[in-house]
């Protein structure tokens, strides 16, 4: 069985289908196989994403089960 892409590998395959697709040069019937396949990678993509936003939350939660959220750029909790 392969192993499953990781998110970087995801993405990068992902861009790799736009660049395609916005070439022009694709007959229609790839042109469509491409972009199923690019809706199910950005799929795959934005629930990775989900799960990882999820278990940053999981770990940064305070005591009280309150979330902790930090902005990168102000170094300020909010």
């Amino acid at each position: 069985m392969p192993k499953a892409k990781t998110f970087e590998e995801s993405i990068t395959e992902l861009e790799q289908i736009v660049t395609l697709l916005e070439s022009g040069d694709a007959p229609l019937d790839e042109a469509v196989t491409l972009f199923e396949k690019g809706m199910k990678l950005s799929a795959k993509c934005h629930d990775q994403l989900d799960k990882a936003e999820q278990k940053v939350k999981l770990l940064t939660e305070n005591e009280e089960g309150a979330v902790k959220t930090t902005d990168f750029n102000s170094g300020e909790d909010s």
